[in-house]
């Protein structure tokens, strides 16, 4: 309307008439068209301005807010320009934003996938060396209470034989004594019984034995009364001779017996015993090995956890949202570049939509 109105004031019928008949007029009213001229000039130019006020206030953008205070008062040309160059720069920005999110989001994925395959690792490590620990201290815990049995077994034996020695040489001598004591009373019983048989003779001395005192009723004998009483005695102690042989005899075969039993017995335990030494000996230093490399890959992989930690705390103020998401930011620079082009048709004079 207002250009309207200038176009009209401004034709021959009322410009050469003012010059022509109210030459005063026509002064102020050059003046005023003047004013009339920028006041036109500047009305797209407020339409945008409060455009882009409201639009910042709804869709809460600075950007759009800083621009409206500029364009109020900034020369029309200039405005235009720009609202074009930062309609460039904000497609400028979400072009480099989509790059920045796709790198983002193949950067955060695997350092994700590795953080999570190395905290797996780290503690399935931790488990591994905990049971490698606890057998180890087992296998020691055997292999020292092995070794004591051993150790107790050696020195059962090496008694058990000392006495064997000691029972054996004791028990020789007890059947060596018992059998020359048997030969002496023997030989002593011969020399007895040979006595009372040569005293048991009637006649002695052939026919010059004399004629016997009449206090005796028949020749003398000698002591035949004593005769069954000292063979019966040495009798009984030969008897008693050879019964402590046999019994020697046989509680030394008994001995020997249970002596080779037990030696037998506690050598084969002992081989056992030795045998479990030997395989837990080779099983513990085995785990152990194993030990070193488990703790060696445990402080690897735990550096490499570590730095995939460090390295996602340095992608998390450029790739994880704080406050603001991606799609927000997408959703809201859409709306700051749309009512910039509008903004551009107001000031190129077209109706808003």
């Amino acid at each position: 309307a207002i250009q309207k109105a200038i176009e009209i004031l401004s034709s021959d019928a009322v410009k050469v008439n003012a010059e022509k008949y109210m030459p005063a007029f026509a002064q102020k009213a050059g003046s005023s068209f003047a004013q009339l001229r920028s006041s036109a000039a500047n009305l797209p130019q407020q339409r945008v301005a409060e455009f882009l006020r409201v639009q910042g206030r709804q869709i809460n953008s600075r950007v759009l807010s800083a621009l409206a205070v500029r364009v109020a008062d900034d020369p029309f040309a200039k405005v235009k320009k720009m609202i074009k160059d930062l309609i460039v720069r904000l497609m400028e920005e979400a072009n480099e934003e989509a790059e920045h999110k796709g790198w983002c989001d193949t950067e955060l994925s695997t350092n994700e996938q590795t953080r999570k395959e190395k905290t797996e690792a780290v503690e399935t490590l931790h488990a591994e060396i905990d049971e490698l620990e606890s057998s180890i201290a087992k296998l020691t815990e055997d292999i020292s209470e092995l070794t004591k049995a051993v150790a107790e077994l050696d020195t059962a034996m090496a008694e058990a034989t000392k006495l064997r020695q000691e029972e054996k040489a004791k028990n020789e001598q007890t059947i060596a004594d018992a059998g020359e004591a048997q030969t002496a009373v023997a030989q002593a019983l011969t020399v007895l019984k040979e006595f009372y048989a040569k005293a048991g003779e009637a006649t002695a001395l052939v026919q010059q034995q004399p004629t016997a005192p009449e206090i005796f009723d028949s020749p003398y004998q000698g002591m035949q009364s004593e005769n069954g009483g000292v063979i019966g005695m040495l009798e009984v102690i030969e008897s008693d001779f050879a019964r402590l042989e046999a019994d020697t005899t046989a509680a030394e075969a008994t001995a020997q017996k249970e002596y080779d039993t037990f030696m037998t017995e506690s050598r084969v335990d002992k081989a056992a015993k030795s045998t479990d030494i030997e395989h837990k000996t080779a099983k513990k230093q085995d785990e152990e090995q194993a030990l070193t490399t488990k703790e060696a890959d445990l402080e690897g992989t735990q550096k490499e956890l570590d730095a995939a930690l460090a390295y996602f705390d340095k992608l998390k103020p450029s790739c994880v949202d704080a406050g603001v998401s991606y799609d927000d930011r997408v959703s809201r620079r859409k709306e700051e570049i749309e009512s910039l082009q509008e903004a551009l048709r107001i000031l190129n004079g077209e109706d808003m939509a």
